[in-house]
């Protein structure tokens, strides 16, 4: 039997997604949750897959692995949450013989989210419809060696809530430090540093300038598209992740508030 799972994580505290001997990763971790489980014996046996490869501290609302397992039970985001820690598994599927998470993927979508204080937004909103597309992103990745540059963007859209800025784009791939890069020239051009004609020749290689990637705390997989699945909530995995999501989410605005407070009476 083949399965897919859909999984959230805080990329806080690991070192990316892809295993690293020694050091702390996602994949590292959900590996061994398989393995102590009885769902899979070894990755390569099991044709184990995953959606992508996330960097050291960028985070995931919807990374998705794949894998062959004869204990099904042990596969299902129930028993894999018992063994994992701020990675959350919530939904499940079978899948197909020939199912792969990275290849059988049709389209990724990722969030950044961009502190907006003294940013025009509407200059940034100006400059998004040169990005859709098939175009070669070589001035907004980090080259790999003998992989192609060219992305075919499907969409992106800006929204502002308070301070905070939303830049999410989706596309058939992305390349290392592609999102990051793409939302330092937004940034960039949200400051009146650059223009949305700057970004067309940064596009069409007209013009080369180095970017730096923005901070990957910002960062998110918000979501993987595959065609004919039909994924299946585990209800119960998801309330109980909901329930630990929401104790960080009050530790962290409370450390946030203290830090404002602090900031306030400094001033």
């Amino acid at each position: 039997m083949r399965i897919a799972v859909k999984l959230a994580y805080l990329g806080t505290g690991y070192y990316g997604y892809q295993i690293q001997p020694g050091m702390p990763t996602v994949e590292g971790k959900l590996l061994k949750a398989l393995k102590d489980l009885g769902a899979v014996k070894t990755p390569s046996k099991a044709r184990y897959s995953a959606a992508g490869r996330t960097d050291r501290g960028v985070h995931a609302l919807c990374q998705v692995i794949a894998f062959d397992t004869e204990n099904p039970d042990a596969s299902m985001p129930r028993a894999l949450n018992s063994q994992l820690e701020r990675i959350w598994a919530y939904a499940w599927a079978q899948v197909g013989k020939d199912f792969n998470a990275r290849r059988s993927a049709l389209e990724r979508e990722y969030r950044y989210m961009l502190w907006g204080r003294g940013l025009d937004v509407s200059r940034i909103k100006e400059a998004l419809p040169v990005l859709p597309g098939t175009h070669d992103f070589k001035n907004f990745v980090n080259v790999e060696k003998g992989k192609s540059t060219l992305c075919d963007v499907k969409r992106v859209s800006v929204q502002q809530e308070g301070d905070w800025i939303f830049f999410d784009i989706a596309a058939n791939r992305f390349l290392w430090h592609m999102v990051r890069k793409i939302a330092a020239a937004l940034k960039l051009i949200g400051k009146g540093e650059r223009d949305k004609e700057w970004l067309v020749k940064m596009l069409d290689g007209t013009l080369s300038e180095s970017l730096q990637p923005l901070d990957a705390h910002g960062l998110i997989l918000k979501d993987v598209k595959y065609p004919d699945v039909s994924w299946n909530i585990d209800t119960y995995a998801r309330n109980r992740a909901l329930e630990e999501i929401h104790e960080l989410f009050m530790s962290h605005e409370i450390a946030a508030k203290m830090l404002e407070e602090i900031e306030r009476g400094m001033q």
